[in-house]
């Protein structure tokens, strides 16, 4: 009996000892290629202007595409979606041009700061979360766009799982596109 007690004792010590390894660092984010595709709507993402998405998940070497913010935060609350994210990545519209957002403009998500509810509407002309590295740049959007400030965790479902209203005059014909409770553009 006395022999159990400090090979016991030992597998305590490795097992605490395998809890105190950090984590891997999350992968850097992915810059757009022309063959990017939107996970939801198959379209190159070069095709939209506007705010981009990337998530990687861990034990996937390849991010997943998303042709706007809103797309990306719908991933991460749709319980069918996979929940092993490693990173999400989104354009800071601080830094990026709208039209088409440059390289090395990408920010983790969870650390941006997003305007929600403004009149700059994303790709195909629906509503958008636009994100910001910075959150006096973002007040200055909403100043001049209209829209409120938020953190990523603060935006309601009701705005990236609702049904979508799309400006007049867009792709969507200017109607109502309710997407089965997520957005696709």
């Amino acid at each position: 009996m006395r022999l159990r007690r400090p090979l016991l004792g030992l597998a305590l010590v490795v097992l605490a000892a395998c809890g105190d390894t950090e984590p891997a660092p999350p992968p850097p984010p992915v810059e757009v290629t022309g063959e990017a595709t939107g996970h939801y709507c198959g379209m190159l993402l070069q095709d939209h202007e506007g705010p981009k998405g990337q998530i990687h998940l861990v034990g996937r070497e390849e991010p997943i595409w998303f042709s706007s913010v809103r797309d990306t935060i719908v991933f991460t609350r749709l319980p069918e979606e996979p929940k092993n994210i490693a990173a999400i990545y989104v354009n800071d519209m601080g830094k990026a041009n709208w039209e088409q957002p440059e390289p090395g403009t990408w920010i983790e998500a969870r650390q941006a700061w997003f305007v929600i509810g403004s009149r700059r509407m994303g790709g195909m002309g629906m509503p958008e979360a636009i994100p910001f590295s910075d959150r006096v740049a973002a007040m200055d959007f909403a100043a001049t766009h209209g829209g409120t400030v938020t953190r990523l965790d603060e935006i309601p479902d009701s705005y990236v799982l609702g049904p979508v209203e799309a400006e007049p005059g867009s792709a969507d014909d200017g109607g109502s596109a309710d997407h089965g409770g997520h957005a696709t553009h």
